[in-house]
């Protein structure tokens, strides 16, 4: 993970490319998602039709998220839950310490959830002298490095297996080696005395079914149900916009998700509850309470361009195609949200600057748009928000100096005639092999990384000139020959 007294995405990055192993690591594993991706949806069948359907709900229930969150809330509490709104963070967190305080509860179990991240609930009862454990398997080795996830699916994507017998050694674990059913007996016996002993389960939440007040939680690990069912308080965290209308929209995500985030045909267990356990019922909670978190969301309602965010099921599809995120991973976003989603929501989440560089981590190639199950138009955000960037006057002085020459020299033929005559000779000392290699000034972090073509000993415009004289030479030497003669 990237040094915190580094500041800024471009800092962070050039850490991240210094770890040969991360790079491989991340290029592994997201092109074995994708492939798997790309092979799970051709069986499906129609799967743009597919991905339509699943952008008009998201659509339409964002536009009217208003109506179904209401609709959700009554249900839920009909059902037995309580429902507990945070405008942010801290909100969140206090509504959660309080739960935990009044149960007097001392270990809480949690089962993965990116809305618990984002609002740090695990720093905020440790504090309070709670022991929380992460138990999907990813976050807890990351937990023991005390981490943050490096992918939205795949949290310790950058762990090796070294490094998590290392981990789980000093976690308590006798003579284990690197084998992979080692490691994973280890963490089964490990989290087991955690189901069995916690006090309260705290999960995230995939979708809220409006209908009948329900939460939807996908996960491939049994962990999920055992942190449901076994404590007697379940508290689920979950972002104001994953609400849907009904079960039959339930299908389309059952179908997209899973698909877009690990190439399944199907989540290896899709858990829905509504409400906590009923009488004669044999498992569930004893209380069940849902914290819907704003904390920044509801200030994109009403956006015609940044409303489109809160579409995002958290598939992490995006991820897997960015050539960016393949590169440096996911701790060099700074950001509990990485890759192109992390770039667009966290900005829009936080207000300042903390997040503001996230948008320029882009080559806006678009192919995190073609990988979106719902179609989110991820690369016309990231531009939007340079572009709010510029106006507001953020970027360095020493670049809007440079693009006001790039307007005064293009707003010109001859200007831009001389510019590119000076910009030939200046090339002349940087030149190798019809490349430029620039070891200093602003040149630099292109060439390091990508061939810079030298400008042409002739432009194009000359060359063109030229072409055009000796076409027009020939046909008129051609219109002499036939002088006299007999030509149709």
């Amino acid at each position: 993970m990237a040094n915190e007294s580094e500041h800024g995405v471009l800092d962070r990055s050039r850490h991240a490319l210094q770890d040969d192993f991360l790079r491989a690591a991340v290029r592994f594993t997201t092109d074995r998602l994708k492939g798997r991706k790309h092979a799970a949806a051709e069986e499906l069948g129609d799967w743009e039709a597919w991905r339509e359907r699943g952008r008009q709900i998201r659509a339409h229930t964002i536009a009217h998220l208003d109506y179904y969150l209401r609709e959700f809330v009554q249900n839920a509490r009909n059902a037995g839950a309580h429902v507990h709104f945070a405008r942010d963070a801290a909100e969140a967190r206090e509504v959660i310490a309080q739960i935990v305080r009044t149960k007097d509860a001392k270990l809480v179990a949690k089962s993965k959830s990116m809305v618990s991240e984002e609002i740090h609930i695990n720093q905020h009862l440790e504090k309070q002298g709670v022991l929380v454990v992460e138990t999907d398997l990813g976050e807890f080795i990351i937990q023991l490095a005390h981490e943050a996830p490096s992918h939205i699916i795949i949290p310790a994507i950058h762990k090796t297996r070294g490094q998590i017998k290392d981990l789980f050694t000093a976690d308590g674990g006798q003579n284990l080696s690197t084998d992979t059913q080692n490691l994973t007996a280890y963490a089964r016996r490990r989290l087991r005395e955690t189901f069995m002993c916690a006090d309260i389960g705290i999960t995230g939440c995939n979708f809220g079914i409006a209908e009948s007040g329900s939460i939807v939680l996908f996960t491939n690990e049994g962990n999920g149900r055992m942190v449901t069912t076994l404590p007697k308080t379940h508290i689920v965290t979950m972002g104001m916009e994953r609400i849907i209308p009904s079960f039959a929209d339930l299908e389309v995500m059952a179908n997209l998700l899973p698909r877009s985030a690990t190439g399944q045909k199907l989540t290896t267990y899709m858990s829905v509850i509504t409400g906590p356990n009923r009488e004669r019922e044999l498992d569930g909670a004893q209380e069940l309470h849902i914290v819907i978190l704003d904390n920044g969301r509801s200030r994109q309602l009403g956006d015609e361009h940044f409303q489109e965010v809160l579409h995002c099921i958290r598939c992490g599809a995006c991820l897997n195609v960015c050539p960016v995120y393949r590169h440096i991973g996911g701790h060099a976003y700074g950001s509990v949200y990485p890759g192109p989603i992390g770039a667009v929501l966290s900005p829009l989440l936080n207000d300042g600057e903390k997040y503001a560089d996230l948008p320029y981590a882009s080559s806006l190639c678009g192919a995190c748009f073609e990988a979106c199950p719902v179609k989110i138009p991820l690369h016309d955000l990231l531009v939007l928000l340079r572009q709010r960037h510029v106006s507001a006057g953020k970027t360095k002085r020493i670049e809007r100096l440079a693009f006001r020459s790039f307007k005064a020299t293009f707003a010109h033929p001859w200007r831009y005639k001389a510019a590119m005559r000076v910009a030939r000779a200046a090339q002349k000392p940087l030149v190798r092999d019809g490349y430029i290699e620039s070891t200093f000034g602003p040149l630099m972090g292109w060439t390091d990384s990508r061939h810079a073509p030298a400008l042409a000993k002739q432009p194009f415009r000359e060359r063109f000139k030229e072409i055009r004289q000796n076409v027009d030479a020939v046909d008129n030497a051609g219109d002499d020959d036939f002088e006299g003669s007999d030509r149709p």
